[in-house]
């Protein structure tokens, strides 16, 4: 399915970590997907409320929790490069569907990366 937003269909998710040989593209790209899926989420939902919204981020958060483990057992981690790449399409993400006052750290409050 692809995205209805023409800023996020056009945005190249993580681009920061696959430019760097650090971190596996494949985990990369399944951090891309959940990315895409949090896209397709509130296109679907249509978040009313911030509260909606971090409800939506935080779920997707959770995932990239579940990622990291992936990232250490191939050598890499969701280090300071990362989490600002990351924290960066939350926020371009929140941006592009209306929420321009949704706070970067609040998006990402549930990380343990």
């Amino acid at each position: 399915m692809s995205l209805s937003n023409p800023k996020m269909a056009a945005h190249r998710f993580l681009a920061e970590m696959y430019d760097d040989d650090y971190f596996p593209d494949e985990l990369v790209k399944k951090g891309e997907d959940i990315l895409v899926e949090l896209c397709q989420q509130i296109e679907q939902q249509r978040p009313a409320s911030l509260e909606e919204l971090y409800e939506l981020t935080h779920a997707a958060t959770e995932r990239f929790n579940d990622l990291q483990q992936e990232f250490d057992e191939q050598g890499s981690e969701i280090e300071t490069a990362a989490r600002e790449c990351i924290a960066g399409d939350f926020e371009a993400i929140a941006h592009a569907y209306g929420f321009e006052g949704a706070d970067t750290e609040e998006l990402i409050a549930t990380r343990d990366w």
